[in-house]
């Protein structure tokens, strides 16, 4: 609240002061309540040269990803894509994406990378270009501008959306965590990999993934 306006109110009678006071209050409920939400329009506005997200009717803008984010997004893309998109040197079954937008639990996001098991998507659609089919699997890769948003933010709506695994790779302790949903709908840390690990990770636990390929520049 302005600070005159308070002084100035103060200076009249008590009764006075109380009932212009209610009345500046109640104005300034009012404007708050007005303000206009985020929509879709605002994400398709947004400058090209940037990553735009809607959450709980907030717009959130971030830089494209750097070079060492993008590498490591696409080695873990290449490494997955065989084994599991392609069924060679494992079982196949998945559908893949680098950086699909999601319209999900209400929200509008695009994480890293997504997949769908078959039985959930057994056709690609094609129609428009965002997706509204839950992923079983997503995975944001970490940058120092967008680690808080990812991991207090997205975590929260891919929980609610009702996403089964998440992965959260961040290229600087070169670390990857691995999460499970639990049937509560919590995010239940399931391992930290680090390093030159070579592990099988829940829900490409088939083919063991070498993460020193993921920090290679």
């Amino acid at each position: 609240m302005n600070l005159s306006i308070v002084a100035a109110t103060l200076a009249l009678r008590p009764w006075t002061a109380r009932a212009t006071l209610a009345r500046i209050d109640c104005r300034m409920i009012a404007m708050t309540a007005a303000r206009k939400l985020a929509t879709y329009e605002d994400v398709l506005n947004a400058p090209e040269h940037l990553v735009a997200e809607l959450v709980q009717g907030v717009l959130h803008t971030s830089p494209r990803p750097a070079p060492r984010h993008a590498v490591t997004s696409m080695g873990l893309s290449g490494q997955l894509s065989m084994p599991f998109r392609f069924g060679r040197g494992g079982p196949g079954g998945w559908v893949l994406m680098n950086e699909p937008e999601l319209h999900i639990a209400g929200a509008v996001v695009v994480p890293d990378l997504a997949g769908w098991r078959r039985e959930r998507m057994p056709v690609v659609p094609t129609k428009d270009a965002y997706i509204d089919i839950v992923p079983n699997w997503i995975c944001e890769v970490l940058s120092p501008s967008t680690a808080r948003f990812d991991r207090r933010i997205k975590m929260s709506t891919y929980a609610l959306a009702g996403v089964d695994h998440l992965w959260l790779i961040d290229p600087d302790p070169q670390t990857l965590e691995a999460y499970e949903r639990s049937p509560s709908g919590q995010w239940l840390l399931l391992a930290t990999h680090g390093g030159d690990d070579v592990a099988a990770i829940k829900p490409f636990a088939d083919a063991p993934l070498e993460l020193a390929l993921l920090w290679q520049l």
